[in-house]
């Protein structure tokens, strides 16, 4: 009776083994993407037309993860995760073509049936227009959002607020107006803001302070008006702030020149007035744009040797007084252009103004020195 239940148990031993060494042996079956998924991916592409690089010719067939260029899908859930559609790149289709591409059409609203795309990068066509789809903010997993280098019109969501896991947002060079939604002081995850080349409109966000993982804001290029946002000086991981080219009154807080890892201000051509924060000329920024303004009084005497300056561009002024002697002691000016203000006295001698030219200095009150002219004893 032993000898049978041994007999048995070995035989099924024998059994499971074979059965493991059939399933190990089995080809992988990998699902295709979601049929869903895929109609969305073909509506938002009927709404396109690209004639020259023909980025679509791939999105064929039932497995929309599978060689459709520029979409990407979650390895486990085989959803689309991501769109990444360049108008510009270095890739074999574009070198093939000898061209840069060129698309027209709008972004569908089926885009948002896509809910777990975490990446939409449809950048640099030049043609395509329309607006944003406000159900757009519904895609709640949205890390990155890149519509960069076309012609889209209309708004800014309002509701972009709601997409609180978004990092980067880039709408620059387009044409869109409106104001800067108040919801975006929501994106708490936000470490890129790009809106240069709009038609937008109105103040920046008082609140925009409690961004604290921004590190670049640029907003060239627009209408905006109202005064810098004190809150911004807030914002410790801010290292690039581009403000140029708009509508912006008030002063320069005295507290943007003690931010920590800020390297490049360009408030250049609007309205700004004042006298210039002296913590601005001994602090981490070596790129300052602040020409075209309405600044008035001195220019700060507090340079010293951490003063470094690649750009230090105060031309277009109302600056009154002589070039402080301190700037000699910065470590390094490489462009220098006070231009165009009411400076009056001798320039210094020795580094930056050993290496200058006179259109730095042109057009002021009554500058003298080389690299212009002898002063009158």
């Amino acid at each position: 009776m032993g000898a049978m239940v041994d007999a048995k148990k070995a035989l099924a031993i024998v059994l499971i083994s074979v059965l493991v060494s059939l399933l190990a042996g089995a080809p992988t079956v990998v699902q295709a993407c979601l049929p869903s998924d895929r109609a969305a991916l073909l509506e938002f592409r009927s709404k396109l037309k690209e004639p020259y690089i023909g980025v679509f010719k791939t999105w064929k067939g039932q497995d929309c993860c599978k060689g459709w260029y520029g979409v990407s899908c979650d390895p486990k859930s085989r959803r689309v995760s991501g769109i990444t559609l360049r108008g510009v790149s270095e890739e074999p289709i574009f070198q093939r073509a000898k061209r840069k591409g060129f698309m027209t059409g709008t972004i569908s609203p089926a885009l948002c049936k896509l809910t777990h795309l975490s990446g939409i990068i449809i950048a640099d066509w030049e043609g395509i227009s329309g607006v944003i789809p406000s159900c757009i903010t519904n895609i709640l997993a949205m890390r990155h959002l890149d519509l960069v280098g076309n012609k889209i019109s209309g708004v800014i969501p309002a509701n972009i607020g709601k997409l609180v896991k978004l990092r980067v947002l880039n709408l620059a060079d387009n044409k869109i107006s409106g104001g800067i939604p108040p919801s975006i002081t929501r994106l708490t995850m936000l470490s890129h803001l790009d809106l240069v080349n709009n038609n937008l409109s109105g103040v920046i966000p008082g609140d925009i302070g409690r961004l604290k993982m921004l590190s670049r804001v640029l907003l060239t290029g627009n209408k905006l008006s109202g005064q810098i946002p004190e809150s911004l000086t807030r914002i410790y991981r801010l290292a690039d702030l581009e403000l140029s080219m708009n509508r912006i009154t008030g002063s320069i807080p005295t507290s943007m020149g003690k931010m920590s890892v800020l390297a490049t201000l360009n408030l250049d051509g609007n309205l700004i007035s004042g006298a210039i924060p002296g913590t601005l000329m001994n602090s981490s920024i070596s790129n300052l744009n602040l020409s075209g303004n309405l600044l008035a009084g001195k220019i700060p005497n507090t340079f010293g040797p951490r003063s470094y300056f690649t750009v230090l561009d105060l031309s277009n002024n109302r600056l009154q007084g002589a070039i402080p002697g301190s700037i000699t002691t910065a470590s390094f000016i490489g462009h220098l252009d006070v231009s165009h203000n009411h400076l009056c006295g001798k320039i210094p001698t020795g580094s930056p103004f050993d290496h200058l030219e006179a259109t730095s200095f042109a057009y002021n009150s009554c500058l003298c020195g080389k690299p212009l002219g002898k002063c009158r004893k």
